[in-house]
């Protein structure tokens, strides 16, 4: 009822849905609840069918940012991401650990345990264990669950599928969960480079260079801090 009538036919009963959930996030009453400008942008990558038509014409938003050629002092994650090194991604990402969301388990401790949560958190333990083992399959069905459950919203569960996805090359599902990444976590600089390795894998080279320049500059300003 809320699309444009003259798109029926366009896109898909999920992609529209998709679509106003964004919108709706854009609509949000506190400024910092809203999506970004790059965030917005690169939901709508993952709805685009016509990916040989740049993003930023197509949505005629300036890319001036984009024509820099500076170069970028690349860390380790950086790097990996640039050559879509996958293993060293995840092995990466284990090294250092998932700090944005080391204050979830302590915050629900306090918490009077229901059954529902209780098997909420049991799906996550079971994908901890599937990601350490990189059975990914498992992983992915174990983490889907938790986040279908809707009773909290963590970052590190996205980060994971997210890799796991591209492991498996479902490439549009990898982009919605990096998005997702960056929505929980705004300042993180692992959505970022998880954005980086997934637009490259889509071909999509000049939005991955601004993500990857995004990366970068997060996580050197947090290591100055």
């Amino acid at each position: 009822m809320l699309m444009d009538s003259c798109l029926e036919g366009h896109f898909t009963n999920d992609n529209g849905t998709e679509l106003m959930r964004l919108a709706m996030r854009c609509l949000q009453y506190e400024a910092g609840e809203r999506p970004d400008t790059k965030s917005i942008v690169a939901a709508l990558l993952s709805l685009q069918k016509e990916t040989e038509v740049p993003l930023h014409e197509l949505i005629r938003i300036s890319n001036d940012d984009a024509q820099s050629t500076e170069p970028l002092l690349l860390t380790p994650m950086g790097e990996a991401c640039l050559r879509i090194d996958l293993t060293t991604i995840h092995e990466l990402l284990e090294k250092i650990g998932y700090k944005d969301d080391a204050g979830i388990a302590n915050e629900l401790s306090f918490q009077v345990w229901t059954d529902l949560m209780q098997e909420i958190l049991n799906s996550k333990k079971q994908g901890d264990s599937a990601f350490r083992a990189t059975s990914i399959l498992l992983f992915i069905d174990c983490y889907t669950q938790f986040i279908d459950g809707g009773t909290m919203v963590s970052p590190t569960v996205f980060a994971r599928r997210c890799l796991s996805y591209l492991m498996t090359d479902k490439l549009q599902q990898a982009l919605g969960d990096a998005m997702q990444t960056q929505i929980v976590s705004l300042e993180w600089s692992t959505a970022f480079y998880l954005q980086t390795a997934t637009l490259f894998k889509l071909g999509v080279d000049t939005d991955a260079q601004e993500a990857l320049k995004d990366a970068t500059n997060l996580e050197s300003k947090r290591n100055k801090m």
